[in-house]
């Protein structure tokens, strides 16, 4: 290893984005990414297959954008860092199979990371280091969970998750309902800049009084995506017009408040006054508003990456490589396996 900060190298293939980043110390320098997201278009959704066979063709291109531009070499790399799940089995294959090659070529030590605690750690890449304890409200098309981070580099501990449709997978069906490309989440933001948020009352799944008990930091979002449905069916069954920009508002209005209402819950009864938002649906503009005004209320400190370094990269996976290399963690052995259904309890294998 160099006497400076650490260089780390992180690899993500968890999904649909192939992304190398390359990070020095807490400093970005280089966020590679490939996206087969049109290939999936076609589909309304993530063809597993197909994502696979799309990371296969990106991940040495994309490689090497991402050393060109940091302007190293991967002799200079002293480590990397590599999304072991949660995600899409084959597409985990890839980058775990890539990196690992990497790892024996170079001789340097390899981190398998969890993604979803990447989404974390991708912030202080903006906001510098993060304060202990944190609450982090990740959303993405696959998991809407909410953390508490008290170290990064040694675990988080889930307070609440989804137990149905996540907060993105609801976004792209019901824009696929509303006759809008996936995924879904840009299309309905720019609709419900047009549209009325309270022109419509669609439901708030698991916020009833007897939710609060086994339920209160959980997600559900099936029942929405449902009556949305049912809305727009009763209308076309009329004859009437789907008043589109509007139903995109109520929708994206539902979701986000649940979202606000129950991260900024936690804060209050964890007492901890940092909110983290991570996750593709952490871009949502109504969500980062929302977010930052219920949380000034209670004196709470809102903390979102910019968009890009929402959405899944290579920069988030370097970035808790960085971590783990500057706490001293060992390194992953060498036969460490893809685990499509990795728990958030363990930040590395």
């Amino acid at each position: 290893m160099s006497t400076s900060e650490p260089l780390v190298l992180g690899i993500e293939s968890s999904c649909d984005e192939t992304g190398v980043g390359i990070v020095r110390g807490h400093t970005l320098l280089a966020d590679a990414l490939a996206s087969s997201v049109d290939e999936h278009a076609r589909f309304g959704g993530v063809v597993p297959e197909v994502a696979s066979r799309a990371h296969l063709q990106a991940l040495v291109p994309t490689l090497h954008r991402a050393l060109d531009e940091a302007g190293v070499t991967l002799a200079d790399i002293d480590a990397i860092a590599v999304t072991a799940g949660p995600g899409l089995a084959g597409a985990l294959l890839v980058g775990v199979a890539g990196a690992k090659g990497l790892a024996l070529a170079t001789e340097k030590p390899i981190y398998g990371v969890n993604h979803l605690a990447a989404h974390v750690a991708v912030d202080t890449l903006e906001h510098g280091p993060l304060p202990a304890p944190a609450i982090a409200l990740l959303v993405s098309g696959g998991h809407s969970s909410l953390l508490r981070v008290d170290d990064l580099t040694r675990g988080v501990t889930p307070l609440g998750a989804t137990i149905d449709d996540a907060a993105g997978e609801a976004f792209d069906k019901v824009a696929r309902l509303l006759g809008m490309p996936f995924p879904g989440g840009p299309p309905i933001d720019r609709a419900a800049r047009d549209g009325d948020p309270l022109a419509i009352t669609f439901p708030r799944g698991l916020t009833g009084p007897k939710d609060l008990v086994e339920h209160r930091f959980d997600f559900s979002f099936s029942g929405l995506k449902t009556a949305v449905a049912r809305w727009v069916e009763a209308r076309e069954r009329a004859g009437e017009p789907v008043p589109v920009n509007d139903v995109a508002a109520s929708f994206q209005h539902a979701v986000c408040d649940v979202l606000v209402r129950k991260a900024i819950d936690a804060c209050r009864t964890q007492g901890i006054d940092t909110l983290v938002i991570g996750g593709g649906v952490a871009a949502n503009s109504r969500l980062k508003a929302m977010a930052a005004e219920r949380a000034a209320e209670y004196g709470i400190t809102v903390r979102v990456p910019r968009p890009k370094l929402c959405t899944d990269n290579g920069a988030m996976v370097a970035a808790l490589g960085s971590h783990l290399v500057a706490a001293g963690i060992t390194p992953s052995k060498l036969d460490f396996a893809a685990d499509s259904a990795m728990p958030l309890t363990l930040v590395g294998v």
